[in-house]
């Protein structure tokens, strides 16, 4: 199967590296505070089911809209099911359990440490080199990040579920960092990002759906204002328009440099956080901003 240049992907082409990485960044920076509107609602569990079920039918509805197939081959369907389970069910909920034994802002830490496992991953599984900048972007911007939360995380106390919490938060790096080199190969067979997007988040909400019944978790739903509300919010922008920019975004420049956008997603809930819940916004933390800032100059410089 090869990729053939639709006028979608033409119009795709016109988005600038930067601008795909800006989206990205800008949504997923928000998704941290608004995955906290979730939590002792509705299990985990169901709350990634329900949100990837969701955003699973609006890719499926876009790639009818565009002329994409949904009919693909069972080994195509092998690296999607491998693409879904890793990247949005595993990743996910490795993510909302974590949240809710640690302050956001620590697995927000946790995950600035994705470049150098995408680098690691991709090179292990597709070869893929990494150039002295690459590498130097990447330890600039993970620098950076942790210097920026060092207050939050020197003044952190272990507390009941804390460990549990950073080893899912390092499970759930992981995971997204080999649904990285899924969605790469996808892409190599010629794959759309709205295929892989629609089968993906397909095959990540029925494997939550699994892991609920599997937990004996029940498949609840919270009809309250802010739940929906952050439901529709991480559906829609959260997983529709983060993901398509992310994805094309992995095509583009690859795993390692776009898993940059893991770095610079704690900075905008930094400021998001200086800006509504009253964070003060110290010399050492602004420094830190800086220093992942220029880590992502080096980084996209090199795509």
């Amino acid at each position: 199967m090869t990729a053939r240049a639709t006028p979608e992907r033409r119009g795709a082409a016109r988005l600038s590296t930067v601008q795909l990485f800006g989206a990205a960044v800008a949504i997923w920076g928000t998704t941290w505070f608004a995955i906290t509107f979730q939590l002792g609602r509705v299990p985990p569990e169901a709350s990634v089911a329900w949100r990837f079920g969701m955003a699973a039918l609006l890719a499926a509805a876009i790639c009818r809209l565009r002329g994409h197939t949904l009919a693909l081959p069972a080994r195509v369907h092998r690296e999607l099911a491998l693409l879904g389970v890793t990247m949005f069910c595993a990743g996910y909920l490795a993510v909302y359990h974590a949240e809710a034994r640690l302050a956001s802002g620590l697995v927000a830490v946790g995950y600035s440490t994705s470049p150098l496992v995408n680098l690691a991953i991709s090179r292990l599984a597709l070869g893929t080199r990494a150039s002295r900048a690459t590498l130097l972007g990447a330890l600039l911007g993970v620098s950076g990040v942790a210097l920026a939360f060092w207050p939050e995380v020197a003044g952190w106390r272990a507390r009941p579920g804390a460990l549990a919490g950073v080893a899912l938060t390092a499970l759930g790096v992981l995971s997204s960092a080999v649904g990285n080199v899924f969605a790469t190969r996808l892409e190599r067979i010629g794959i759309h990002v709205w295929q892989k997007m629609a089968w993906g988040m397909a095959y990540g909400s029925g494997g939550c759906l699994l892991a609920a019944l599997a937990s004996g978790q029940p498949l609840t739903f919270d009809w309250t204002a802010t739940y929906v509300a952050s439901l529709l919010y991480l559906a829609v922008l959260g997983s529709i328009g983060a993901f398509s920019s992310f994805l094309t975004l992995l095509e583009r420049i690859g795993p390692a440099r776009a898993g940059y956008v893991g770095v610079m997603t704690p900075i905008v809930a930094l400021l998001l956080s200086g800006a509504f819940e009253g964070l003060a916004l110290r010399p050492l933390l602004l420094a830190g901003v800086l220093v992942a800032v220029a880590g992502n100059v080096v980084m996209l410089r090199q795509g």
